[in-house]
Order: structure tokens, then C-alpha cells, then sequence
């Protein structure tokens, strides 16, 4: 017992040690502070191993430990073991080794939601809508997504037995295959939109080389002659730090400074210029952003805003101005911790919340609006800090009905256009493919007998409402109002889905899509009836509006940051 405890006690001296080395980088650590508490650490953890009276499953105890003191610290600060390394690699590459499908969980099922085109497990026949019954003769009847996961992946080349139900069927087949290794793409869409001048790129992450993908999906529209270019940063959340400042420079001066990193240890402060010859300098452009675009996305979109090269379009970023870096632990673990803040070309941090300064309950507030200062773009704009990136035309915000999210989120839209494609051998092609009326009634006949319930937020009012009431025993005078109140609600909510037709539609055909065309074809389909996209086309079609915002000075409502970059 003793001797294991000393080894446990080795590693965590070897983990605080690269901590305190990297931090004596910088400043001279309180060398006593640091051993005191890695003793009391330590003590604590000895005490629990010998005496607990269950089994303290040492490994998962060190890891919530860590988790929860990194986790005090900000949430991109974060700790891998080596079971983790396969997420990890995943995050910053796109590749992993596997079977190239993501899986739900649908009713205590584990069905499959999407076959990735191309890969081992859409070559084996599998289809959204299968179940997966069995994994190399494990039963997983019953499992979650979560619990599958190391079964299914592994290294490329290893053979896999999956037991799979085939929708529509009643005796599961075994299928083989072989695990591969799967590439995500990190633009898997790009295209000529029906305009027949606008260039259409989805980036989805910035993974390694995703910067030589946008470069491949530039040389690929400018072969069919592009007069505008729309970047699309929606959802991606980010990635590497260096890929971002590659695709900035496709649009930008060689020599021009992209970002640059401020951080406690001087070693790290780093300016990024662009390296190399630009692409494109003169195409008009539209960088689509919304609240779920971060990081590696505000670095673009907020470089390009700042050099005056691009209008962007949609809702205020997300706000992380937080530069990562990851180092290499004792056993094949990892630490990936915040090291720095960005600066865009102007000199501002989008970064919104303040991690350094908690309240007394660990919540993180947001950079106040007194903090938040101007700043000036190439041409003399006017932008911000301390909020993400604000967008040059704002869309308005999406409001999601309370029935759309109910259809999504129990899988009713999910499991009919499952049926309609076991029902409908092909459909027309993307642009084409609308569901008829008749279609739609269809899906609301299939909904009769499943539950799709859900609370509006007059209805969680009114119980408080009644709960209130009934607390200071007055329930009774306000009954006869109540029970009215509550009918209405009930009347209108079985009118939904007429009146939300169109939002609900859309997903419908989405989802349908998608089974016949794969990601491409939802991506595609995704973009009809799209408002930002369309905020962004109406730039291009009105003259002179693209060069009208990028040279327009209006008064700034804050002051200017004096300062010299920081």
C-alpha cells in the first residue's frame, strides 16, 4: 500500500514540478508555499487511500482532483490522461481512428445519426436510423453514446464486429469492417451559390491544415470566376491559433501583423505576421459570425474587420480572447493550459469574461462596459474590446419555438426523416427538394401518438403563479382567471404546428436532405431561406455598400485606448 502511495505521491510531485518550472519562467515561485501544499495534498490523499471505506479508484480520484483545480482557473485550462489522448488528437487534427459515424442515443437505443461519406462504416452499409446491438461480442443494448465510444475506435487497420439492426428490420445482421483512419473535413462545403458570382466557404474548425483547405476551396471557386466571397465562421469554435493567421493572410499584405500574444512570461509574447504572397486582395467579402464563432474564428473575423478587408455579418461573437498551449506530462498524459491573451491588428481583446476575478460563488463576470474601450481599424473605424467581435451588420438574434425544440430534441424529426427515407427511394436534388403540404400533414399525422410536450414560458409563470397563491391561501379567488389562462395556453399550443409550419419545415427537409446528400447536402440545403447570408448577399448586390461600411467613420461612443498595444 505504502509503496503505491509513494508513486502516486512521485507523479504529482512530477506534475506540479512542470508547473512551477514553467511558471519560474517568468517569476521566482514561493518555492515553501508550493511544497507545503503538495505535502498537505499529498497527506490528504494518503489518508483517503488507507483508510476510505469503499474503494477510492485512484486513478479517477487524482483526475477529479485535477480537473477541479484546473477548472478553478478558467474552462480551457484542461488536464488529459491517456485515454483521453484520442479526443485530444481529434480536437487539434480532425482525425481519429475509427468507424466514421456519430452515434444518438434515442429511447435507451444507440442509433446511428450520421455515416461519415466515404468511410469504413458508410462502406459497410450502415445508415442513419440503424441500431447498434452488439460491438466485438459485447452486448451494448442499453448503453449511452458515451459508454461505446473506446469500443468503436481504435487504431487504423484493426478489424471491428459490429451486431446492427437495420431500420425496418427484425433480425440483426453482423457486419466487419475495418477501423480507419477518419479526417474530418474542415471545409466541408464549398460552392457557387445560385447567384452565379457569390463563393460560398463553410470553415467548420480550425484544425491542422485547415488553412490548406480554404486555399484548395479558393483555387477551386476562383476556377469558375467568383466576383464575391463569403466566409462562413458560424458554430466554429476554434482551434489552432497559427491556421487562423494563415487564412487571414490569403486576404491580406504580406508582412502585415495578424495578432500578437501578451503573456506573464516574456518568451511568450509573440507578434504573427502574414509570410507569404496573398491570394485574393480586391474580391469583395462577407465573413458570417454568430455567438457560437470563437477564438480561432475572432481572430479572422477580427482581423479582417480591424484591416478594413471584410464586412462582417451576424450576431456579437462569442468573446474568448485566451491563447492555449499544451505540454507533455509523465504516462502519456497532457496539459493544456491558458498561457496568454490575443490581440487583433487594431490592439484589442475580444475576451468577454474576466477568469482572474471571481465572486465569492466562482462566478465569472463579464468585462464591464466602464473597461470597455475604442479602438481604430486600418482606415480609422471605430470597434471595440472586451465583447467578442461586434458585427458590421448585425442580423437579429434566432428565436427557436418551443415546439422546434421539442420535434428536435426528442428525435421526433430525426426518426421521420429516418422513415420518409426508407419510404422514398430518392428525392430531387438539393436546391430543388421542398416538402409538399401534403408531406407536412404526413408528419403532423405521424406526431398523434408521440409526446412532444412542452412548457411555454407563460406556462412556468402561471405556476408559479398558482404556487404563490396557493402559499398565501388565495388560490381560490384567482381560480376561475387561472383556469381560463391555462385553456388558452393549451388552445394555442395545439395550433403550433400550423403557426410554426415554416421553422419546423425547414428542419424537416434538413434532416431529410441529409440522409440522401450526407453533410454536404445538409449544409447545402441549410443555406435556403438562411437571414444572415441573405443580410449578406444584399451587400453585394447594392453598389458601392461593401466600400460605403469599410470607409464609413462614425463618433465612438467610448473612449480610445491611448496605450501603445497593451
Amino acid at each position: 500500500m505504502m509503496n503505491f502511495s509513494s508513486k502516486i505521491k512521485k507523479r504529482f510531485i512530477a506534475f506540479f514540478v512542470v508547473i512551477a518550472l514553467f511558471a519560474g519562467l517568468a517569476y521566482t515561485p514561493d518555492y515553501f508555499e508550493i511544497s507545503k501544499n503538495l505535502d498537505i495534498f499529498y497527506s490528504v490523499y494518503r489518508e483517503l487511500n488507507v483508510g476510505y471505506v469503499d474503494d477510492t479508484k485512484p486513478g479517477q480520484l487524482m483526475k477529479t482532483g485535477i480537473d477541479a483545480m484546473l477548472n478553478s482557473l478558467d474552462p480551457y485550462t484542461v488536464y488529459y490522461t491517456e485515454n483521453d489522448i484520442e479526443d485530444y488528437r481529434y480536437m487539434t487534427t480532425g482525425e481519429y481512428g475509427g468507424i466514421g459515424a456519430s452515434v444518438n442515443d434515442i429511447n435507451n437505443k444507440l442509433i446511428i445519426a450520421e455515416p461519415y461519406e466515404g468511410f469504413a462504416a458508410y462502406k459497410a452499409g450502415l445508415r442513419a436510423g440503424d441500431q447498434i446491438i452488439g460491438i466485438n461480442g459485447v452486448n451494448v443494448e442499453g448503453k449511452k453514446s458515451d459508454d461505446i465510444g473506446n469500443l468503436l475506435k481504435g487504431q487504423a487497420g484493426t478489424p471491428l464486429k459490429l451486431k446492427i439492426l437495420k431500420y425496418g428490420q427484425n433480425s440483426p445482421v453482423e457486419i466487419s469492417l475495418t477501423r480507419e483512419e477518419i479526417k474530418t473535413k474542415a471545409v466541408p462545403y464549398a460552392a457557387i451559390l445560385p447567384d452565379g458570382q457569390t463563393a460560398y466557404i463553410k470553415l467548420i474548425s480550425f484544425t491542422d491544415n485547415c488553412s490548406g483547405e480554404v486555399k484548395e476551396a479558393l483555387a477551386s471557386l476562383k476556377a469558375k470566376g467568383y466576383k464575391n466571397l463569403v466566409l462562413d465562421l458560424r458554430g466554429n469554435l476554434g482551434g489552432l491559433l497559427i491556421e487562423a493567421v494563415n487564412i487571414v493572410n490569403f486576404f491580406t499584405e504580406k508582412g502585415q501583423e495578424v495578432v500578437f500574444t501578451k503573456s506573464k512570461i516574456a518568451e511568450w509574447d509573440k507578434s504573427y505576421l502574414s509570410v507569404n504572397n496573398p491570394i485574393d486582395l480586391q474580391t469583395p467579402m462577407v465573413v458570417l459570425v454568430d455567438e457560437n464563432s470563437a477564438s480561432a474564428s475572432e481572430i479572422v473575423s477580427g482581423a479582417l474587420q480591424d484591416l478594413d478587408r471584410a464586412v462582417i455579418v451576424g450576431k456579437r461573437t462569442y468573446g474568448k480572447g485566451l491563447v492555449q498551449q499544451t505540454k507533455d506530462l509523465v504516462y502519456n498524459a497532457k496539459i493544456k493550459f491558458t498561457v496568454a491573451k490575443y490581440y487583433i491588428p487594431s490592439g484589442r481583446c475580444v475576451q468577454a469574461l474576466d477568469y482572474s476575478h471571481k465572486d465569492e460563488e466562482g462566478r465569472v463576470e463579464k468585462v464591464p462596459d466602464s473597461l470597455i474601450t475604442a479602438f481604430k481599424t486600418k482606415g480609422g473605424r471605430v470597434v471595440y474590446d472586451g465583447a467578442g467581435v461586434m458585427p458590421d451588420v448585425k442580423t437579429p438574434e434566432e428565436k427557436y419555438d418551443n415546439i422546434l425544440i421539442s420535434l428536435v430534441s426528442k428525435y421526433h424529426i430525426f426518426n421521420y426523416a429516418t422513415q420518409y427515407h426508407a419510404a422514398h427511394k430518392e428525392i430531387a436534388s438539393i436546391r430543388e427538394f421542398k416538402l409538399s403540404d401534403q408531406e407536412y400533414a404526413s408528419f403532423v399525422d405521424y406526431l398523434k401518438d408521440k409526446d412532444y410536450s412542452y412548457k411555454t414560458k407563460s406556462e412556468v409563470e402561471l405556476a408559479d403563479l398558482k404556487k404563490t397563491a396557493e402559499e398565501e391561501n388565495n388560490f381560490s379567488e384567482i381560480k376561475t382567471e387561472y383556469d381560463a389562462l391555462v385553456n388558452r395556453i393549451n388552445q394555442n399550443k395545439k395550433d403550433d404546428l400550423t403557426k410554426h409550419k415554416a421553422s419546423i419545415k425547414k428542419y424537416l427537409e434538413e434532416e431529410i436532405v441529409s440522409r440522401y446528400y450526407f453533410q454536404k447536402g445538409r449544409i447545402e440545403c441549410s443555406l435556403n431561406n438562411d437571414t444572415d447570408l441573405t443580410e449578406g448577399l444584399k451587400l453585394f448586390s447594392e453598389s458601392g455598400k461593401i466600400k460605403s461600411i469599410l470607409t464609413t467613420i462614425e463618433k465612438p461612443n467610448k473612449p480610445f485606448n491611448t496605450k501603445k498595444k497593451f
